[in-house]
């Protein structure tokens, strides 16, 4: 069954990230620097992954907002890397964006998958209800 979601989160973020990080090289080329673009970008790729990712890999089919909040913190701790990243080795250490974002999206998706898998798109999660204990009299 991993095996399986591997293969579909794969690659569905094969061609996703293919797709967008074009987006990025061409919105840094002729509209706007590398952060904004990142942001742009990374923002959008996390919407239509979920929506693929939790129909397709995962086959959730628990609530949708609360699989939703788990998703965004998700990609807000990835995103938060993502950004360090490239502060870091493009801005401070001199380092070209093209190359840092290019390395940078080949290194967080396992992470992403790893989190997706294990506390996003669980069964537990999908099934989990809120217990309210009752004090005995």
């Amino acid at each position: 069954m991993i095996r399986q979601q591997f293969i579909y989160y794969a690659a569905i973020g094969l061609g996703l990230n293919a797709t967008l990080y074009a987006a990025y090289l061409l919105l840094t080329w002729r509209w706007m620097g590398s952060e904004a673009a990142m942001t742009i970008t990374f923002s959008t790729g996390v919407l239509l992954a979920f929506f693929a990712n939790r129909n397709l890999t995962f086959r959730h089919s628990g609530s949708h907002l609360p699989a939703l909040l788990r998703y965004l913190t998700c990609y807000a701790i990835l995103y938060v890397i993502d950004f360090a990243a490239l502060w870091f080795f493009s801005e401070q250490l001199g380092f070209a964006h093209q190359i840092v974002q290019g390395c940078v999206i080949l290194v967080l998706p396992p992470l992403a998958f790893v989190m997706q898998k294990y506390w996003v798109f669980t069964a537990a999660a999908a099934s989990h209800t809120p217990s309210v204990a009752k004090a005995e009299p």
